[in-house]
């Protein structure tokens, strides 16, 4: 069910630096509806398929008292999930486990940067993909200095290299 979120929350980490990133923000607990879209309508546990209520069989007792908008996402992942290969599943559980092992914060900020992507304009979110693809297609031994490079450039540098202008102001916990 986990098929895409991290490898695009890898993306995200690679395009956009965490000196842009607002750690006072936190995301919402659920995407934000689209404008002049609907509500997410409940959705009935018979309505799933015996595949899909397999998979969510953990949920059964507690179905009912799931927010609509949560229950369209499991049903979503569970329908995407039924439709995978097995390698594209055993990829899916590996992600899943990485993503397991990392720190609360660490996730924190990916999802924060998974925001951040959301926000651009379709063709700068297809820019944003197309150097992750050029990035993967590298040797490893290119990939890892880039990122030795990246690692060592302060926020300014980063950003001249990426072509952006610097942030607003910064919003800090208080």
């Amino acid at each position: 069910m986990m098929r895409a979120l991290p490898r695009v929350l890898v993306l995200c980490a690679l395009a956009l630096p965490a000196a842009d990133v607002s750690l006072a923000q936190a995301p919402p607990a659920t995407p934000p509806a689209l404008p002049g879209a609907a509500p997410a309508a409940p959705r009935a546990w018979q309505s799933l398929s015996p595949q899909q209520q397999q998979l969510l069989q953990n949920f059964q007792g507690k179905w009912d008292g799931l927010p609509p908008e949560k229950q369209q996402a499991r049903a979503r992942g569970s329908q995407r999930w039924i439709n995978m290969t097995p390698e594209q599943r055993s990829g899916a559980q590996e992600r899943f486990k990485q993503w397991r092992a990392m720190p609360p914060e660490q996730r924190q900020l990916l999802r924060q940067r998974w925001q951040q992507f959301k926000g651009l304009p379709p063709e700068q979110q297809q820019r944003v993909r197309e150097q992750f693809r050029r990035f993967r297609q590298m040797p490893p031994e290119r990939r890892q200095e880039l990122r030795r490079r990246g690692n060592q450039m302060s926020p300014e540098q980063r950003r001249s290299v990426l072509g952006r202008p610097a942030p607003g102001p910064r919003r800090f916990p208080h």
